[in-house]
């Protein structure tokens, strides 16, 4: 047992282990080495710069957004995979903008990476990539938020630190250290300087979050303010190392019983705000798949342990993981899953689980309009006058994509046929569900790979039925309990019938009840009407640019001349453009 620990410990160090934190082990030529490589991590990077840089951003994003829809822009001529190929650059070119950006940036593009809700496909793909690899800072500087914070220095509370951090992340870093008892630990130290960053960030993103609120377009069936809340409050609790060692806490408790799960404890006597020291809980990342087999390793075992823990963790602790990527999980030399960064946690309330409950029997009874009333109560739906659009489109999925077992189904496909039918429609889904279904898929990639016959599904499939049970469900119903249920939905419609009729009649008395009605014809002849007074515009300013242009020319002020010669022609080009919407519009 002795020897196969060594060589596990060998492998673990020859393979960058994960040591308690979001990345790798990195070298110190490397850290020094991208010192230089952005301006937020120099130290006399002033207040006003920052806000240039972050509006030259935004105004240039919001160029780029405008001129997507512009098909004159586009060389060549316009067309559909122009337009994706222009989208698929601009994904690329947000994701390394924000990495430029620095950490509260890097932090909400990792948000939004889990918002295929709201955002294309594209920009999700390339924010998935963005990772907090970032310079660290100097050794100096650690010291004396160590001794800031515990009111004592470095070589005081530690036997040994290792002035060389082991990994550098967007708000801290992590060192390795040794108490004076002995036991090894790792100390995590917030970056300086990051809640000023965070305070100066935040007031210009909620600038930002409410311009897109109030925009004709993209404001539409979208909640930005809530978005923004939701990412401060996330912001904010991760960079709360006292929150982040109550999580490690609580997590701990609840896997306690769980002898194949392993979970670092937290020293509090040498834990602030600032300043986290956990536990030394080295082992083998799950994607080392050479190092596992060599430790003897069994990855299928793995792969349904950490589906396993995972559905414990959501189903019946109420508190989960909320960032399980292969950084953050780890294998042990005895064979047990290794949990770091309890960061990103997420909680589930007992309503929220009431109404999941309800859209799992909504699904399994291929009911559209139990899952739609189920979604707007869990806050997923914006409620909004006409849902038929959004209620046939989630009887299409139903009756389409529910056909095969559930066993046999992807939590990858099922999560984007949900975001395929959200984007563009009224959806908002909340966080804790979105990082729940990333969640999902991150570990049936994870299984995967460690075990190509992994399915996820298979897993949860009799922990969603022991629940569903428990909850009233019989999977067996016979055909007279369908029609008692029927029965039932009927007499229920028809004994409030009379109340929602007094409720019209009520409204109807008040004033408050509205009847919009929409003319075809009407609407044509308006839109005509109006765009021949925009021509005529148009017409008034190319004769008045003309004649200005022929007048300049006969006095020889030429370059005058030229000028109005060129407002003239864009004139023309507005004018023509014109005429030919208006020919579409009829055609229409």
């Amino acid at each position: 047992m002795l020897s196969r620990n060594r060589a596990v410990s060998a492998l673990s160090e020859k393979s960058n282990q994960p040591i308690n934190a979001k990345v790798t082990r990195i070298s110190s030529s490397s850290l020094e080495a991208g010192k230089k490589a952005y301006r937020w991590n120099r130290e006399n990077y002033s207040r006003n710069r920052r806000r240039f840089d972050i509006w030259f951003f935004v105004l240039t994003l919001l160029f780029k957004l405008w001129l997507e829809g512009k098909k004159w822009s586009y060389i060549g001529g316009y067309t559909e995979e122009k337009k994706k190929a222009r989208r698929q650059a601009r994904a690329v070119w947000i994701r390394e903008s924000l990495l430029e950006l620095g950490p509260t940036f890097i932090k909400v593009g990792q948000l939004f990476s889990t918002r295929a809700d709201i955002f294309p496909s594209e920009y999700v793909e390339e924010l998935s990539k963005l990772q907090d690899r970032v310079p660290a800072f100097d050794y100096e500087q650690v010291a004396a938020i160590v001794k800031e914070d515990l009111g004592k220095s470095v070589e005081q509370l530690f036997a040994s630190f290792d002035p060389t951090p082991l990994a550098a992340a967007s708000l801290g870093q992590v060192h390795k250290a040794q108490l004076h008892s002995g036991e090894t630990v790792v100390v995590k130290v917030q970056r300086p300087g990051l809640k000023k960053l965070f305070t100066i960030d935040l007031a210009i993103l909620k600038w930002i979050a409410r311009y897109f609120q109030n925009h004709p377009r993209w404001g539409k069936g979208r909640d930005w303010i809530g978005i923004y809340d939701e990412c401060c409050r996330i912001l904010w609790e991760e960079a709360d190392y006292l929150n982040e060692g109550r999580n490690a806490d609580t997590f701990r408790r609840n896997f306690q019983t769980y002898e194949r799960v392993r979970v670092p404890r937290v020293y509090w006597r040498y834990t602030s705000l600032r300043v986290l020291t956990l536990e030394f809980v080295p082992g083998i990342k799950v994607s080392h798949h050479e190092a596992l087999d060599a430790a003897g390793v069994d990855r299928s075992i793995i792969a349904r342990l950490g589906a396993e823990t995972y559905l414990q963790q959501l189903l019946y602790d109420g508190f989960f993981h909320a960032d399980p990527h292969p950084g953050n999980l780890a294998v042990s030399p005895e064979g047990q899953l290794i949990f770091y960064d309890f960061g990103m946690m997420g909680r589930i309330q007992g309503n929220v689980k009431d109404n999941l409950m309800e859209t799992l029997f909504g699904i399994a009874e291929k009911s559209g309009d139990r899952v739609l009333n189920s979604l707007v109560k869990l806050g997923a739906l914006a409620p909004v006058e006409d849902t038929s659009a959004v209620r046939r489109s989630i009887q299409y999925m139903l009756d389409n994509f529910m056909d095969e077992p559930f066993e046999e189904q992807s939590v990858a496909e099922i999560s984007d046929d949900l975001y395929e039918i959200a984007y563009n429609n009224p959806f908002r889904f909340p966080a804790t569900f979105t990082f729940v279904m990333r969640a999902f898929s991150t570990l049936e990639g994870v299984g995967k790979t460690l075990d190509p016959e992994f399915n996820f599904m298979a897993v949860a499939q009799p922990y969603a039925m022991e629940l569903m049970n428990s909850n009233g469900y019989d999977n067996n119903k016979t055909l007279f309990d369908e029609i008692g249920r029927q029965a039932a939905s009927m007499s229920s419609t028809a004994l409030g019938l009379p109340r929602r009729l007094e409720e019209t009649i009520d409204k109807l008395e008040k004033g408050d009840l509205r009847l919009r009605v929409r003319s075809i014809e009407s609407d044509r002849i308006l839109r005509r009407m109006s765009g021949i007074q925009l021509g005529t515009n148009y017409s008034l300013l190319i004769a008045a640019f003309t004649i200005s242009a022929t007048i300049l020319v006969v006095n020889e002020l030429i370059t005058l001349a030229v000028i109005m010669a060129l407002a003239a022609s864009a004139s023309a080009f507005a004018w023509i453009r014109l005429l030919k919407r208006l020919d579409r519009w009829d055609r229409m």
